[in-house]
């Protein structure tokens, strides 16, 4: 990289208000300790891959991020809702029309499940075309006796428990870019095609939803905006274009850096630099510290981004990080993840929220009650319980109340097919019903029936409130 280049990616962050932090390129993440980072055998291959990756076309345009941006800058206000889901971790292998299709499918039918119960525009955002490396709390895995390095996802290493498949390799990048671009091409001709339509939601129909306890409650819920769509097309004398088609955005945990910088690019007629491998990158809990690389790399870059904030966080970190990736105070700019777990939420957040608050700082706030509540069963398999799962939405929509600020989303680990990965929900799955259909690689997922009873969970839960808060 040359001086110029360097001074363009300088203008990547807005001149701060407060103290002068050292110039930002693309790679002087490469300065900081970086978390989380496979280990290549063969440096090589690794920057041969790389100089590819640059080459190849980005996955996301610059347009489409600064309207995300705009969109939660909405959210901020309390104008939008934020429903980001998806899976835990992709997998090469499921890159299949059918499963993207399903995928879909939930995430229309739960955002009209909001836009319908919170009466206002719902901001759709995939984990998604791009969520192929996970965090792991060990490096390695023991089996009989034998360590090999642990699974990291796809863009890594695979599943196998042997030497071969466990080693990490670069050309993997490469299988993640295509298969991310494959999916989010597939994505934008659904939606461009007219499967998001509102006048026909029968196309968004799973197989087994007529048999789900919540159908009643949904088929409800289409056959009024239904009406209501009819009415107002009925006023306007012609179809409204924007009832045929939705927004979707994508996003998924920036944990590979190497990866994230070859997709980092300037853009004619923007200043700075965009992550374009995706809309809405996210830095997980892992590797937040403000100090480290990801945190180094993410307040360069235009994006709107996400933090993971858990409940061993103090204030005082958090402002910290706040004002070094967001010091100007950007609307839109910046979305707070909790992930507190049901039993410790209500003590870990008030803090956060009072000191974000009087630091008179713009973030959207969002629950992910997912990664608080996982356990290990005697057996070893890796679950949730819906019920703890509900119980933390439900606490974080009361808490925010209390603390006089507003929750605006959520964050979902989920999938269309009919798993049995996480005990409860409307059936009431239990340990038996795990081995039924359990899928997933890391970590369990919330079936059809469990994300469209939390959709519900929050309408309710978003009403209640409403009532009970005070009137003038």
């Amino acid at each position: 990289m040359n001086a110029e280049q360097a001074a363009a990616g300088d203008a990547g962050t807005p001149e701060s208000r407060s103290a002068p932090v050292a110039a930002w390129s693309p790679v002087s993440w490469q300065s900081y300790p970086a978390a989380q980072q496979p280990v290549y055998e063969d440096a090589a291959s690794l920057q041969a891959v790389l100089a590819e990756l640059q080459r190849l076309p980005p996955l996301v345009t610059s347009w489409e991020i600064l309207t995300l941006q705009q969109q939660l800058a909405e959210a901020q206000q309390g104008k939008r809702f934020l429903l980001q889901a998806g899976d835990c971790a992709e997998s090469f292998a499921d890159c299949a029309s059918p499963l993207i299709s399903n995928q879909l499918k939930v995430l229309l039918q739960m955002s009209l499940v909001l836009v319908h119960g919170l009466q206002m525009p719902v901001v759709r955002v995939g984990r998604f075309a791009g969520q192929y490396a996970k965090p792991r709390s060990a490096d390695t895995e023991t089996r009989d006796g034998a360590t090999l390095p642990s699974y990291r996802g796809d863009n890594v290493n695979g599943t196998e428990f042997s030497v071969a498949a466990r080693r990490a390799d670069p050309q993997r990048l490469l299988q993640g870019h295509m298969h991310s671009a494959l999916t989010l091409n597939f994505i934008r001709a659904l939606t461009e095609g007219g499967f998001a339509d509102l006048h026909h939601p029968e196309y968004w129909d799973l197989a087994w939803v007529e048999h789900s306890p919540h159908a009643a409650e949904y088929r409800r819920i289409v056959a009024e905006i239904g009406d209501a769509v009819r009415f107002m097309e009925t006023l306007a004398g012609a179809p409204v274009a924007s009832f045929s088609r939705a927004e979707f955005y994508t996003s998924h945990e920036a944990l590979l850096l190497h990866a994230e910088q070859a997709l980092t690019r300037q853009v004619p007629r923007q200043r700075g630099w965009f992550n374009l491998s995706t809309h809405l990158p996210w830095i997980g809990m892992r590797t937040a510290a403000p100090g480290g690389a990801h945190a180094e790399y993410f307040r360069g870059i235009r994006n709107p981004i996400a933090v993971k904030v858990g409940p061993e966080v103090k204030p005082h970190e958090l402002l910290h990080l706040i004002d070094l990736l967001n010091p100007d105070d950007v609307p839109g700019r910046l979305t707070l993840i909790h992930r507190m777990g049901a039993t410790r939420i209500a003590s870990a957040l008030p803090p956060l929220l009072q000191a974000v608050r009087e630091a008179d700082r713009r973030v959207l706030w969002v629950c992910d009650p997912m990664h608080g509540n996982g356990e290990t069963l005697s057996n070893g398999v890796k679950t949730r319980r819906f019920a703890n799962i509900r119980s933390e939405i439900e606490q974080s929509f009361d808490v925010h109340a209390a603390n006089g600020t507003r929750l605006g989303g959520v964050h979902l680990e989920l999938t269309g097919e009919n798993v049995t990965e996480c005990l409860g929900g409307a059936r009431a799955l239990n340990e038996q019903d795990l081995t039924r259909a359990y899928r997933s690689t890391v970590d369990p997922r919330l079936n059809y029936e469990q994300s469209l009873e939390l959709a519900l969970t929050v309408v309710h839960r978003v009403r209640q409130n409403s009532a009970a808060a005070p009137v003038g």
